[in-house]
């Protein structure tokens, strides 16, 4: 997952207050953007107050700054940042560009990570500006796998991650999961422990009477 920053004070100030809706603000926001996709860094309220600022000066809006503010939320999943982005979008919906980055990021949050790799070897040119991008999804992937998942077929995750070889070993060591031949395994975390229900149902006693009165009727 991209790194959160810490705001520069600059930052802080024009995305606080009245100064969000300066228009004059749009190019200083612009190159902290491209930082974050440099540095691999992430600061979605910032992202936000560009996007905010397009949608009230739609003459200032650039796609390409766009489409690397979309790019950027993905490595935020399972977080809402994408949908957050998009509701300042409304009238890029069907932009090419978006339409693509949308169906990615949708088979992301469904999970079809296999599918996500396929649609994403004709969509690399979307992310060109994000350093690290690849390496930030894998990780959005580890997380879901962790909470998910004991243990899980090699072979699925090598397609979840679009890794082999050593590669995938060097993966699963970093995450600290145990290769044991054709599975892996997960240690045990909050998140995919087996957890016992209880169920209790409460019946109040005149709650009990009418049902026997209404027995005893029949």
């Amino acid at each position: 997952m991209a790194a959160s920053v810490e705001r520069p004070q600059t930052i802080q100030t024009m995305i606080d207050g009245v100064e969000r809706y300066n228009p004059e603000n749009a190019e200083v926001l612009e190159e902290y953007l491209a930082g974050q996709c440099k540095n691999g860094e992430y600061d979605l309220m910032a992202n936000l107050a560009l996007l905010k600022l397009y949608q009230f000066n739609p003459q200032l809006s650039k796609i390409p700054v766009i489409i690397n503010v979309l790019a950027k939320s993905l490595t935020a999943i399972p977080k809402p940042d994408y949908n957050l982005c998009m509701y300042l979008l409304t009238d890029y919906v069907d932009v090419d560009e978006v339409k693509r980055l949308t169906h990615l990021q949708q088979l992301l949050e469904q999970s079809r990570y296999a599918e996500f790799w396929n649609a994403f070897e004709k969509d690399k040119d979307l992310v060109k500006d994000i350093a690290g991008f690849e390496d930030a999804i894998r990780q959005v992937i580890a997380l879901v796998v962790s909470m998910s998942f004991q243990t899980i077929a090699a072979s699925v995750l090598e397609s979840y991650f679009a890794l082999k070889g050593d590669a995938f070993k060097q993966f699963c060591e970093k995450q600290q999961w145990q290769l044991n031949g054709t599975t892996v395994s997960i240690p045990i975390n909050k998140d995919n422990e087996a957890k016992t229900v209880v169920v209790r149902e409460s019946i109040k006693f005149e709650q009990l009477t009418k049902v026997i009165g209404y027995s005893n009727e029949m």
